[in-house]
């Protein structure tokens, strides 16, 4: 089974300042996944903070879906991200407890449909030097605005 490390952000980017803490293939991602309804119109939100200070910005519309779904293929997006960029090492963080607790096998997936979305980020996360963390919500601001974005895209 996959080994998660539990980080916070302030132990990534405090103590020492970020560059002694980060290599240069390193990502930090904060993902949120909602839905207005659910289940109901559903979007994703992506900031990925790369170490040369640049920030990516995903809001993508995903369907109908339930938040739980949203939040996973929001997860989704980074990993494939990550990897597409050739990433060694991404820090996600998140305010949905589930996911989390979920990714770290703390929590079992009963949902065929989380089950199925669990296993395939689990799978990408194999990939890299993958940790998974909770942020409370208001330190998950900007993912959560784009995640709302693109949920009321197409309501």
């Amino acid at each position: 089974m996959n080994q998660t490390k539990v980080l916070t952000f302030e132990t990534l980017l405090t103590h020492g300042g970020e560059s002694k803490k980060r290599g240069m293939s390193d990502l930090i991602a904060f993902v949120d996944g909602g839905s207005q309804g659910n289940p109901g119109p559903s979007g994703i939100g992506v900031v990925i903070d790369t170490p040369q200070g640049t920030k990516i910005r995903i809001a993508k519309w995903i369907g109908h879906q339930d938040n739980n779904v949203a939040e996973y293929m929001a997860l989704l997006e980074a990993l494939q991200c990550a990897l597409s960029l050739k990433a060694s090492t991404l820090h996600v963080f998140s305010d949905s407890q589930v996911v989390v607790r979920q990714m770290r096998g703390e929590y079992r997936c009963y949902s065929p449909r989380l089950y199925s979305l669990n296993w395939i980020c689990r799978k990408l996360a194999r990939s890299l030097n993958f940790s998974i963390s909770h942020v409370r919500r208001e330190h998950n601001a900007e993912a959560n605005g784009l995640a709302s974005s693109a949920a009321s895209q197409r309501t």
